[in-house]
């Protein structure tokens, strides 16, 4: 039998890819150009995108177990829930499905309350899942690099309650990990929910001090002005989508997304280790940009 992990381009499902090399699992990547994709040795491209039913169809056949990232897209609740449905029809007995940390409490958050309502999808059918949240990504902050070395200034407007973000590794090592429980189990396993979280809640003020000893220079944090940020955003995102991270930012500002000391243990149960660090992360792109 075989896994199909959908995304397998781009940051997170390429890494889940590479994870998954060389451990004895048959493995399928779908992507709208398999004759040009890279993929790693031994894992087969499948033509095909969530978007198009009959090709993700096709590229199910024979599939038993599936890692389901649905890009942050105008319908994205709508490819989510029909792959589901989907894979339900064609008796994959498992799914590994990355959905957000803290979906079901930022519900004027479209991308959050999407992901909540496909998890709720996956709860009332009793299908048998595994769903990731994953906190906001370390590695979106290299986008920083710029105003991290050009005026010294750290611009997430994350605010002051705190974020644990998370590293993209630990995300990919997390649902290579049950994708593969899953796999090897002889028959389907229960539903079950993981928390990818960091082991620090970072502020804004915290992960300036952070890149000010990275870098061997000030940095400041840029401050809490989401109007401007949606701005910014939309020279280079759709209008709808700048406003969505307008709105996951403001709740950042006013709740936070910290999580809790059972969570991030949960979370190392399953990784074999501590979840990476922030600070790790910052001294490695450092030292990486020094080279540069």
């Amino acid at each position: 039998m075989t896994i199909l992990v959908t995304g397998s381009t781009g940051t997170i499902g390429s890494q889940v890819l590479t994870h998954l090399q060389g451990q004895g699992a048959e493995v399928r990547a779908l992507t709208r150009s398999p004759e040009t994709a890279q993929v790693p040795a031994g894992v087969t491209p499948a033509a095909g995108q969530l978007g198009d039913i009959d090709t993700f169809r096709s590229a199910l056949t024979g599939v038993s177990t599936l890692f389901l990232l649905v890009p942050n897209v105008a319908d994205e609740l709508t490819q989510a829930m029909l792959a589901v449905t989907v894979a339900r029809e064609a008796g994959v007995k498992g799914i590994v499905y990355l959905s957000v940390f803290k979906g079901e409490v930022y519900a004027d958050v479209p991308h959050f309350a999407g992901k909540a309502t496909v998890e709720r999808m996956i709860e009332a059918l009793d299908l048998p899942a595994t769903v990731l949240r994953p906190a906001y990504f370390i590695q979106n902050d290299l986008r920083q690099k710029d105003l991290l070395l050009g005026p010294g200034v750290y611009g997430a407007p994350i605010g002051a309650k705190g974020v644990s973000m998370v590293d993209i590794r630990d995300i990919a090592a997390a649902a290579a990990a049950e994708l593969l429980r899953r796999e090897r189990a002889p028959a389907s396993l229960p539903h079950d929910v993981y928390d990818l979280v960091g082991p620090d809640s970072l502020t804004g003020e915290s992960i300036a001090a952070i890149w000010s000893e990275a870098l061997g220079r000030p940095v400041r944090y840029g401050g809490d002005d989401l109007v401007t940020m949606e701005q910014r955003m939309k020279t280079m995102l759709p209008g709808w989508h700048a406003l969505d991270l307008r709105l996951m930012f403001q709740r950042y500002q006013s709740d936070g997304a910290g999580a809790e000391p059972a969570e991030i243990e949960r979370l190392a149960g399953l990784l074999g280790r501590v979840p990476r660090s922030y600070r790790d992360f910052a001294r490695d792109a450092a030292a990486q940009w020094a080279k540069v």
